[in-house]
Parts: C-alpha cells; sequence; structure tokens
C-alpha cells in the first residue's frame, strides 16, 4: 500500500480526497497497489468532517512518518510550501504539487535535490489543470525537439474574453460575471494582468527547454486595457483576442517568450478555444504541431492530475528524478524591444487621410482599417517592438495602443 499526506485541504486538496475515495478501486488497478491517504496537514479545524482522525496541524507528523511514501502539496504559495517541499524530498518522499508559483520559482532546486534524494517531483496539475501537457512533454514527445509552445494558459481571461466577442460585454461587467460564477477570484489580479499564464508559460519552457526561464524577465501584460473596439477591430479582420502564452526557442539559443493578449486569425486552432478552456500547441521537429486542450482549472480537473502523478509514483517509485531543468547563467530571455511581430495600431485623430498617408510610409504594406469615427486601426508587417514603437512616435494623432498578432511558431 503506498500511503499519502496531504498538505492543504482547500479546492484543489479537498479534490484529491474526493478522486482518490471515489475511485479507490480503479486507482490501486492502474496503480499496482492501493493508495490510501494516512493525513491531511490544515490550519484549520474539521471536526465535522466524517474522517476527521486524518487531520493534522503538525507537518512534523507527516514528513517523520516512515509509512508515508507520496507527499502531496496543494496549499499554494512559496511560504511554507517551499519549506515543506525541501523538507519532504531530503526525508526521501516523494512530493506531488500543483503549485505553480513554486515550480516556476523553485522547480529547478527541487527538481536537482528530488534527483540527488531518488524520488520524484512532480507536477502535471501546476499548468494546465486537467490537461495532461508536462507528461507529454516529458515522455510522449521526448523524442522531438521542441521549438516552440503557445497556449491559451488561463481559464478565467479566456471566459471574460469570451464574453466580450460573444455577447458584447465590456471587461467590468465580464468580469464580475466571471465572480459571479466562481471562475474569477475576488482579487483576479493574478488572472487578468497575465501573472498566473506567465508562470505557467515558464514552467513548460523551462521543461522544453532544459533550462530554467526566470518568470521575473518575462514581459507580461494581461487584458484589462482590452475594450469592445478592440473586439470590434478583431472581427473586422477575421481573428479574435486571446491572452497567450507564447514561446519560441531563437537559433541562438535565446528564447522569445512573452504574455499579453494577441490577435488570432480564426482558421487558427486556438481561436475556437473559448469559455474556461484551455489550449496548448506544442511544435516539435518530428511531430510537427500537437494540441492539447481540456478544462485549465476547477477542483476535480486539477484533483484528477495530481492523482494521476501519485498514480505513475506508485506504479514506479523507483523511476525517480525523471524531470529535470537547470539553472544557467546565460541572458535567455530576449529582451520585448526586440522581439518581432504584426502589430495592430489604433490611433485617435481627426484628420484620418494625414494618418493613413503616413502609416502607409512608415509601415511598408500596411493595412488600414476605417471603421469608427475619429480613429484609424493599421495593421502593421513584421518588425521588431522597438521598431515599433519608433515608427510610432512619428504619427499624427494619438496612438491608443497596439496588440500584437500571434507569430507565424
Amino acid at each position: 500500500m503506498m500511503k499519502i499526506g496531504v498538505i492543504g485541504f482547500g479546492v484543489v486538496g479537498s479534490g484529491v480526497y474526493e478522486v482518490i475515495r471515489k475511485n479507490r478501486e480503479s486507482i490501486a488497478r492502474k496503480a499496482g497497489q492501493e493508495v490510501d491517504i494516512k493525513y491531511i496537514l490544515d490550519i484549520r479545524d474539521f471536526s465535522d468532517h466524517p474522517e476527521k482522525e486524518l487531520f493534522v496541524k503538525d507537518f512534523d507528523t507527516m514528513v517523520n512518518d516512515a509509512e508515508v511514501g507520496i507527499i502531496v502539496e496543494v496549499m499554494g504559495g512559496l511560504d511554507p510550501a517551499y519549506e515543506y517541499t525541501k523538507r519532504a524530498l531530503c526525508a526521501g518522499k516523494h512530493v506531488v504539487t500543483s503549485n505553480k508559483e513554486l515550480v516556476a520559482t523553485y522547480g529547478d532546486e527541487l527538481l536537482a535535490l528530488a534527483n540527488k534524494n531518488g524520488v520524484s517531483y512532480l507536477f502535471e496539475a501546476s499548468v494546465g489543470g486537467g490537461i495532461p501537457i508536462i507528461r507529454p512533454l516529458n515522455q510522449c514527445l521526448a523524442a522531438n525537439e521542441i521549438s516552440a509552445i503557445v497556449g491559451i494558459l488561463n481559464g478565467t481571461t479566456n471566459y471574460i474574453l469570451t464574453q466580450m466577442f460573444k455577447n458584447g460585454k465590456d471587461f467590468d461587467v465580464a468580469l464580475k460575471d466571471a465572480q459571479e460564477k466562481g471562475y474569477a477570484e475576488r482579487n483576479p489580479a493574478a488572472d487578468v494582468e497575465g501573472y498566473d499564464a506567465c508562470r505557467k508559460i515558464c514552467i513548460l519552457s523551462s521543461l522544453a527547454f532544459g533550462k530554467h526561464v526566470d518568470y521575473r524577465e518575462v514581459y507580461t501584460e494581461g487584458i484589462t486595457a482590452l475594450t469592445l473596439r478592440d473586439i470590434a477591430y478583431a472581427e473586422e479582420m477575421g481573428c479574435v483576442v486571446k491572452l497567450l502564452g507564447y514561446s519560441k526557442l531563437l537559433d541562438d539559443g535565446r528564447i522569445d517568450i512573452k504574455v499579453a493578449p494577441m490577435m488570432i486569425p480564426n482558421e487558427q486552432p486556438l481561436a475556437t478555444v473559448s469559455d474556461v478552456y484551455n489550449g496548448i500547441q506544442v511544435r516539435g521537429n518530428a511531430i510537427g504541431d500537437a494540441m492539447f486542450y481540456g478544462p485549465g482549472a476547477g477542483k476535480l480537473p486539477t484533483a484528477s492530475a495530481v492523482v494521476a502523478d501519485v498514480i505513475d509514483i506508485a506504479k514506479a517509485p523507483e523511476r525517480a528524478g525523471r524531470v529535470m531543468w537547470v539553472r544557467t547563467d546565460e541572458k535567455l530571455v530576449l529582451p520585448a524591444d526586440e522581439a518581432c511581430a504584426s502589430y495592430f495600431v489604433r490611433v485617435e485623430t481627426a484628420d484620418k487621410n494625414a494618418v493613413s498617408v503616413s502609416a502607409k510610409a512608415e509601415f511598408d504594406g500596411a493595412t488600414i482599417i476605417d471603421k469608427f469615427d475619429n480613429e484609424l486601426g493599421i495593421l502593421t508587417g513584421c518588425m521588431s517592438e522597438g521598431e515599433l514603437k519608433g515608427k510610432l512616435s512619428n504619427l499624427p494623432g494619438k496612438v491608443i495602443g497596439f496588440l500584437r498578432v500571434l507569430p507565424q511558431a
């Protein structure tokens, strides 16, 4: 029997408990042995729980118990999750987590520590919720050299953007709707400002390219400034707007990586991913493009990914240290101003002709979209972001802002 300890009994932790109890027999069959929960660590009181005897408040109880082989960390955040994880790995216990912040910040260190101690540190649930992506990258696509990953990695923002497109809701109205349905937190900053998606694309990039990508170096832009006019322009151009995590390995070894709202042509597979669903597209040199789609968050989808990692370990606990990436001194992240793309620019003006003439002079092959009074849209060709900003300063009128167009991977 493989006995586990669960740290945290919030949404995901309670989901892990539910999945293990509900699917006990099938889990045992797939794992080759019974999997059972011995402890649940939480500072809150659960005296009314039907299995109240499982709950403890001292991590030492769990980590010092020789019967516990796997510790499931689903508490989130860095403190005390980082310290608990290190102690567990050093004690020779496998660790499974859904904690994207911890993996994105200390993944290289914790993987090395797991390898040193002959145990596993698995984190399938940290990126795609219920979408299997970590294991496919590490196993199914292992024969490929991965060159690019692009994905809709946050269900909250995707729901908001879907409401803006399909139902014409302003951002604030769509956000309130997401909060009322439980898709967005009371403080939604991590989602709508892009921080959640940034940590996820950094985990995927670190795994795919073998080197630690520091999320603090990655350009990150959320969706709070998007308006219904941006949506209308996108529809006019046969596109949708999605918040994307984008990562591409360049020939010089650097990584063009960013999180930002981007225009996607309707024929692109990611354009069809709506509501709270996530989609991740991976390009390998043998397989070409592969698409992963499903619920990116939620109690049971995330818990299912956590329990799948538990089963993986229980099935073959000796196969430890299989996932690795290293931290280097290289400047891996391409500066944002050097990244190349096409851009959609909005300019407020009383003289559309002057802006149109100037835009065509500044941007070879520029497309002008005249849709609203006192405003023009400009679709540029491919150029660096630094070059774009320089040219925008030469335009008459007031530049309202710009959106990137998803580059070809």
